[in-house]
């Protein structure tokens, strides 16, 4: 079976890789343009092209694949890739967090196969990780599903469960649904080469979209209960990082405890940074034990290290 590959982060790279590894003749992949990034903002490729690049594999990177987009570039662009694809002998596309809408022009040519971060139809969209978790859920998985033109709405060929443990952040449970994604595609194609898949149409009830997280989300608001903002840093570790001010300083909160206890105090409020204690902020209901923070320009420490060059102690987060 002969795969062409879209896909841009590390999510996708996984896959990539394990279908690499598993035998599939990969032609060609698509991902997104080099970004800056970087202090330097230096012109950086994804992690599919870098793995594509040191396997031999061709790369091709439209700024869109849509032929009726009003910018010239980027209508030319996606012609020239969408002739690439018609010329391209291959059976079907495998698409994981590319990042580009795939047309109608596209999806017609031959089936396209998309592995998504969640159980659908919970957490259509553009961020299901990080939604997930902000929502408290138990539990979350990887769907793969047949595209059509739809917000990941087409019929589902697989699903796989996992628990959302604890202690679990973005991070680690991208981690995790990255490695389940991999195993699980490769297995997808096996089984169609067997014709042994049924495509199993969404459920229409429980349809909830992951809207793209916003730097502006990042701010704790500390009058809100402290297991919302707990699930909240746990949600946007690694991006877009949780903050508070403190004297008009942006603090990174990176993980915290919940604790039941309320307080008297005003919500924000630093009730304890010390040793003993560690950093105790008061919430709407409850209050937070901070455990790994980032001041500007330095790195992530853990509380105790943190307050040796940052004192708290009687100081308000906003």
């Amino acid at each position: 079976m002969k795969v062409i590959f879209a896909g841009t982060p590390e999510f996708a790279a996984t896959a990539l890789k394990d279908l690499h590894e598993a035998g599939f003749e990969i032609p060609l992949v698509l991902t997104q343009p080099d970004r800056p990034a970087g202090r330097g903002m230096q012109l950086h490729a994804s992690a599919v092209k870098q793995y594509a690049l040191q396997h031999g594999i061709e790369v091709l990177q439209p700024l869109s694949l849509r032929m009726d987009s009003k910018d010239p570039q980027r209508a030319a662009e996606a012609k020239a890739a969408h002739e690439r694809l018609l010329a391209t002998d291959y059976d079907v596309m495998v698409v994981a967090a590319y990042g580009l809408i795939l047309p109608r022009s596209t999806l017609d040519i031959k089936p396209c196969i998309n592995i998504h971060g969640s159980l659908l139809p919970r957490w259509r969209g553009a961020a299901p990780i990080h939604r997930a978790i902000e929502a408290g859920d138990d539990e979350t998985g990887v769907t793969i599903m047949q595209m059509e033109e739809g917000l990941d709405t087409g019929p589902m060929l697989a699903i796989e469960r996992t628990p959302i443990e604890a202690g679990d952040s973005t991070a680690s449970l991208h981690d995790k649904l990255a490695t389940l994604g991999g195993k699980m595609i490769v297995e997808t194609l096996r089984k169609m080469q067997q014709q042994a898949l049924e495509a199993v149409p969404q459920p229409e009830a429980g349809v909830t979209y992951a809207a793209k997280i916003a730097k502006e989300e990042a701010a704790l608001d500390f009058s809100l209960p402290a297991l919302e903002l707990g699930l909240k840093i746990r949600a946007f570790n690694p991006f877009p990082g949780a903050c508070g001010q403190v004297d008009g300083t942006t603090i990174k909160i990176w993980a915290a405890d919940v604790l039941e206890a309320d307080s008297k105090e005003a919500p924000g409020q630093v009730l304890a940074a010390d040793a003993q204690h560690g950093i105790v902020v008061a919430c709407g209901n409850g209050s937070l034990r901070l455990t790994e923070l980032q001041k500007p320009g330095g790195k992530r420490l853990p509380a105790a290290e943190f307050i040796k060059g940052f004192p708290l102690e009687g100081k308000r987060c906003a």
